[in-house]
């Protein structure tokens, strides 16, 4: 259903976004289902992710995905899924910005091969429309952000992204500007020293924003 949707006959990457199993929706009754079932509750469901995982596999074996992985998971459970897998993940998507910096979660998957792709590389800013993120400093107007960015004549944003891509993590950041669009894709034509990779990072507060615990208590799956 989602190939025909975007008209394309297979998906180059496929993703379990969270570590979740959530009781299945007909995509004729809702599509998509969303976190919430009729009643405005989440409704759990009994199945062990070396099931999911298997379903994956089974779409690369149709010839319906070229690549698998994982969103949203910590390193106990990637750990797990390399066990049994017969295809191993190949990204692990994640959010990661200057207040969560994830150091070694992303050192596991270099260990292991395995491409990671940050998303909210903004931090706050890329949750206030959702009224998120209200009350924590903008990392585009935070001192030290701003500082290299004027030192290398670039914008907040492009120093952010660089932030990451200079250690070889992908990024995908949105806007509806394309002003923003142009400016984020150049984002890898200069370098960050060490020192102010170093001074990036040490921003980390582990502020983390997209948190299914928010959505409901059980889903406390980054305790």
């Amino acid at each position: 259903m989602q190939l025909e949707h975007w008209g394309i006959d297979y998906f180059d990457l496929f993703l379990i976004h969270f570590p979740v199993s959530l009781q299945y929706v007909d995509p004729s009754h809702r599509y998509p289902a969303e976190w919430y079932g009729d009643d405005g509750k989440v409704h759990m469901e009994r199945v062990p992710m070396h099931e999911t995982w298997q379903a994956m596999e089974e779409l690369v074996d149709e010839g319906l995905v070229r690549n698998i992985g994982l969103s949203n998971c910590q390193g106990s459970l990637i750990l797990d899924v390399l066990q049994y897998a017969k295809y191993e993940p190949q990204v692990l998507q994640i959010e990661l910005h200057p207040y969560l910096t994830q150091e070694a979660l992303i050192d596991l998957c270099k260990l292991w091969g395995i491409a990671v792709t940050a998303y909210s590389s903004f931090g706050p800013q890329s949750y206030l429309e959702l009224g998120m993120g209200k009350t924590t400093p903008s990392l585009l107007q935070h001192d030290t952000i701003g500082a290299i960015a004027s030192a290398h004549g670039r914008t907040p944003a492009q120093v952010l992204l660089r932030w990451a891509t200079q250690r070889r993590i992908a990024v995908i950041p949105k806007s509806n500007d394309h002003g923003r669009l142009v400016s984020n894709l150049r984002c890898d034509d200069f370098n960050l020293t060490e020192e102010e990779l170093a001074a990036i990072s040490s921003l980390n507060m582990n502020y983390r924003l997209n948190n299914p615990v928010n959505i409901e208590p059980r889903l406390s799956i980054f305790a």
